[in-house]
């Protein structure tokens, strides 16, 4: 039995020894409490038999050294015990003693603290009486001080006045002028205080010198200016001679400006703020040099003299006649603004333009006039859109022939108040739906423009779809210049809903049309929406729309953009979509419609003529060998002639890209209803198969040859079928053979790969597009078979 078990014995061996050590190792009383309750074991003491003795009985006498092992180590944890268990008690003593000391010395800082903090408030308490004194006497120091300031600050003022009086009346202008310069200055560092009447007071007394000052170096400019011969009310005549004087006017010119300049500071703070005209997204306007205010005066009486109150100039249906004045009164001093005040302003640090600030002036009249013309204008809609038109020609000529600079404001400002840009948009959407109805119901509206010059017809646009879209471009190029894109997006909904108006219209009349899907009308329909979604298409890549849809997607325009997810808002923020997307969906699916239509016409026109080609003496048609020549069969010629009718009538009524798309759909179609009905109707004997690839490969295929290298390519079904009717009677029955045995069960014992692949073997032949039982349906189509 030893032997068995150390060579793995019977089945159970192992099993039977477990068993036997479970039925005779006793235990003491501390180790049966780890039993289970069924009276095994626990599986950690079988563990340590297993791997200490083994099922091997004669190894039992191992059973000695693991008691004796087992016995020290029991020795050794208990000394480690009771180690432990004698050292407790002298820590545990010790921490308590610690902590009783601890205790001591807390009660005793305890103490300290409360005899401290009694002390502290007699201190406080005795001291009291001494600080409510001090702090009387501070604050009276205090306001001594402040009065002292206020006195020193009044003195100030008051020495800085009593000095510009002696400069004025010593004729010291230059003093005076940093006089008040320095009194400028103070004002402003009085602004953050809280000294109101002290504001208040050095304000009067500085608009006081300020008006005074100014009113002198005013009157001395403008006579100065009138010698000049400002303003020049016309253009400046190049044969008028310098005065001799010149020299001297230019140094007194360079001396008020410079003094004017100076006084800029003091003007900014006591000068009335005009109420500015309301503009969206723009920082307000800063105000006009003092030097260019004056110069202003003469000009703006002129203005208000001609076009306000009961003058015959001052008209609402002219509103040209005030802008052009203000865009001569430009051109004229131009000249004058570059060569005597500019450099002045260069020589005293004035970063400004001289010409651009009396260009701003002048604009300010003209915004002023506009926005009070404009609120007047609202109920009457040809006098607004006049005034809309000549407001964006001023804009032009500002711009291009008066290189205003783009950052500054300008007469499209009064365009963008709420009220008035709410009426521009009704307006052009009014004026925009009366020309569509007005060019849908013209006598050639549906007629190209171009149509009697070849090379530029390729396109076949109806007049009315051009001119429709050259109306919408038109509208673009009116308010690409507004300077606030939720203005612009709201032009671009008025476009996209025209647009999507204008193809609601075409689908009513292409429903009207519908029934003569041949005729020129519904062609030129086609055309139309073909040469929109083209326009479209390149509007979504234009720079101008890209930036108006980033706008569109950071300002959250739903009602141009409808509700979008994260996904589409993320495609349109990446400019992978277009503002169009939509609208150019819907014009393809109603060009796919319209154009299904149309080859569905055509090819329901090739069916009847076909009927009798379709019902054919194929089975019974004189083989190739009897025919000196082969020619097309008399039953095809109104098949053939049909579709080369229908593919010239296509070219002359479609453009070339939908042209391209017809005669391919009608390729597909046609060659499905050869292949289907023709093809598969009838049996053919040599002679008819022969002859039905002759009809198409010297007749059908060629007619389509005109526009591709290979037509034959848009035939597959056809080109297919007649390569396996033609097959010689030896290849027919192989490959049918072959088709046979491929739709049968294959016996298990045909080794792999001797079996030819019926697919491979098509190829070889040219089918690709025909299933194998495709191909076995013609082969049985086929009528000469030997012994038939």
């Amino acid at each position: 039995r030893s032997k068995t078990c150390r060579a793995g014995g019977r089945p159970g061996a192992g099993h039977s020894g477990e068993s036997v050590l479970r039925s005779t190792v006793s235990t003491n009383d501390q180790d049966s409490k780890t039993e289970s309750v069924d009276g095994r074991l626990p599986d950690y003491v079988i563990d340590l038999i297993q791997n200490e003795i083994g099922c091997d009985l004669m190894s039992l006498k191992k059973v000695s050294g693991v008691l004796e092992r087992l016995t020290d180590e029991n020795k050794l944890l208990e000394e480690q015990v009771l180690t432990v268990s004698s050292s407790v008690p002298l820590r545990v003593s010790a921490a308590l003693s610690a902590a009783e000391k601890s205790r001591v010395a807390l009660e005793g800082l305890l103490q300290r603290e409360r005899i401290v903090s009694n002390t502290l408030m007699q201190h406080l308490q005795a001291a009291q009486p001494w600080a409510d004194s001090l702090e009387q006497t501070l604050g009276q120091l205090d306001n001594t001080e402040r009065h002292m300031k206020y006195l020193q600050f009044l003195a100030g003022i008051e020495e800085l006045s009593d000095t510009i009086q002696q400069c004025l009346m010593t004729n010291s202008v230059w003093e005076a002028v940093g006089a008040v310069g320095n009194m400028a200055r103070l004002d402003v560092g009085l602004q953050e205080s809280g000294c109101s009447h002290l504001q208040a007071f050095l304000r009067e007394t500085l608009r006081f010198w300020h008006k005074i000052l100014k009113d002198r170096l005013a009157g001395d400019f403008e006579e100065l200016l009138t010698q000049l011969h400002w303003p020049f009310i016309s253009p400046p005549s190049l044969s008028l001679s310098p005065p001799a004087n010149a020299q001297e006017l230019q140094s007194q010119l360079e001396l008020l400006v410079s003094q004017l300049l100076s006084l800029q500071t003091s003007d900014d703070l006591i000068s009335e703020k005009p109420v500015s005209i309301s503009r969206v997204g723009l920082p307000p306007a800063t105000p006009l040099s003092l030097p260019i205010q004056i110069m202003l005066l003469p000009l703006s009486k002129r203005f208000r003299y001609h076009f306000t109150g009961n003058r015959q100039t001052n008209t609402l249906n002219k509103p040209e006649w005030y802008l052009t004045q203000i865009l001569m009164w430009m051109g004229n001093s131009s000249k004058f603004m570059e060569e005597k005040i500019q450099p002045i302003l260069d020589r005293n640090g004035a970063n400004v333009s001289a010409k651009v600030e009396l260009c701003r002036g002048l604009l300010t009249l003209a915004q002023e006039k506009l926005a009070l013309d404009a609120s007047r204008l609202l109920y009457d809609d040809a006098l607004f859109c006049h005034l809309v038109d000549e407001i964006l020609q001023f804009e032009r000529e500002l711009r291009c022939t008066h290189s205003y600079p783009s950052g500054l404001p300008g007469a499209l400002d009064v365009l963008l108040q709420e009220a008035v840009l709410q009426k521009w948009v009704a307006v052009e959407r009014k004026m925009a739906v009366e020309k569509v109805d007005a060019m849908l119901s013209a006598e050639g509206a549906w007629n190209s423009q171009y149509r009697d010059i070849s090379d530029m017809d390729e396109l076949k646009t109806p007049d009315c779809a051009e001119t429709f879209m050259t109306l919408v471009l038109v509208i673009t190029d009116r308010y690409r210049g507004l300077p606030c894109p939720r203005a612009q997006l709201s032009f671009l909904a008025l476009q996209r809903e025209l647009v999507d108006d204008f193809r609601i219209r075409l689908t009513q009349v292409m429903k009207e049309e519908s029934r003569n899907p041949l005729g020129p009308k519904y062609c030129a329909i086609l055309n139309a929406v073909y040469y929109i979604s083209t326009v479209l298409g390149d509007w979504g890549d234009n720079v101008f729309f890209l930036q108006l849809q980033q706008s569109a997607v950071a300002l959250g325009e739903e009602e141009l953009l409808g509700p979008l997810g994260v996904t589409e808002t993320g495609r349109l923020a990446s400019l992978e979509g277009s503002v169009f997307e939509g609208l150019l969906g819907l014009l393809e699916r109603l060009g796919g419609d319209m154009l299904g239509r149309l080859l569905e016409a055509v090819i329901r026109d090739v069916r009847e003529k076909a009927q009798a080609y379709s019902k054919d003496r194929w089975l019974s048609l004189p083989s190739q060998c009897d025919q000196a020549t082969m020619s097309l069969s008399s039953s095809a010629c109104p098949l053939m002639l049909c579709v080369r009718d229908q593919l010239l009538q296509l070219q002359q009524m479609l453009c070339q890209p939908l042209f391209q798309t017809a005669w391919q759909g009608l390729a597909e179609r046609l060659d499905l209803f050869l292949y289907q009905d023709v093809i598969l109707y009838n049996h053919f004997n040599e002679g008819g198969a022969a002859q039905l690839q002759f009809d198409m490969t010297r007749n059908l295929f060629p007619l389509f040859g005109h526009y591709c290298k290979r037509p034959e390519n848009f035939f597959k079904h056809v080109k297919e079928a007649c390569i396996i009717l033609c097959l010689n009677v030896g290849s027919a029955l192989l490959l049918r053979d072959l088709l046979k045995q491929n739709q049968e069960d294959v016996e298990p014992g045909t080794p792999e790969g001797q079996q030819p692949s019926p697919t491979s073997t098509l190829n070889e032949l040219g089918v690709f597009r025909l299933a194998p039982s495709d191909v076995l349906i013609l082969l049985n189509l086929r009528a000469s078979w030997p012994g038939q």
